[in-house]
Parts: C-alpha cells; sequence; structure tokens
C-alpha cells in the first residue's frame, strides 16, 4: 500500500459558506463539496458530457451535473442509474483546513473495503 500525499487545498470556512469550490492541483481540476458536513472530492470535469461540475447543483445529497443533470453518489463518484463513475478523491480536515490526496481513488479499492 501506498502512503498518502495529502496537498492542502481549501480552508474549510471558505468551503462552508458556498457548499463547493473548484480547487487544482498540479494539471487535475477538482471540485470539492460540503454536503451535510461532510466534505468530498471529485473530478471536476463530469465524464459525461465533460461539464464543471461545481457549476452544478448539490440535491438530496447528490452532486449535480449542470450538463444533463447526471446526478453523482459524492462519497462514491457512482452516477444514479448510470454505469459510468465519476473519480473521487481521499479527503482530511484538519485544524480548519481541507488536504486531497491528488491521486483519485479506484472504485474497486472502495468496494473491497
Amino acid at each position: 500500500m501506498t502512503a498518502r500525499e495529502w496537498v492542502e487545498v481549501a480552508a474549510l470556512r471558505d468551503l462552508a459558506r458556498r457548499g463547493r469550490t473548484l480547487v487544482t492541483v498540479g494539471d487535475e481540476q477538482i471540485g470539492l463539496f460540503m454536503i451535510d458536513g461532510t466534505v468530498y472530492a471529485l473530478r471536476d470535469v463530469c465524464v459525461h458530457k465533460q461539464r464543471s461540475l461545481t457549476k452544478g447543483t448539490i440535491l438530496r445529497g447528490r452532486v449535480i451535473c449542470p450538463g444533463h443533470q447526471w446526478a453523482f453518489d459524492p462519497a462514491t463518484g457512482r452516477a444514479d442509474g448510470q454505469d459510468r463513475c465519476q473519480p473521487t478523491y481521499e479527503v482530511r480536515v484538519e485544524d480548519g483546513a481541507v488536504f486531497v490526496d491528488p491521486r483519485p481513488r479506484t472504485l474497486a479499492a472502495e468496494e473491497n473495503r
């Protein structure tokens, strides 16, 4: 197992204001979403129509893409009723700062936990 590579990406208080924000780590655009007090990180570019998820909405605990309203589970990246899956990232919140491991998680690894 490889050690996590934590990168500080945002202040928790800033994320709490809007509930979502776009950050860039290296070449990767990552959307941060605060839902029911938990911070999630998904690749910001939708796997379906390449729209920015942070320009969408949060509804009933799902991240809604502004392109064709696909609803993504923020914890797994699964799209409701679809075969496609949005890449997700491990998140850590510490001392008011949000950290992300910039390596996308794989769904298979999450399902085997």
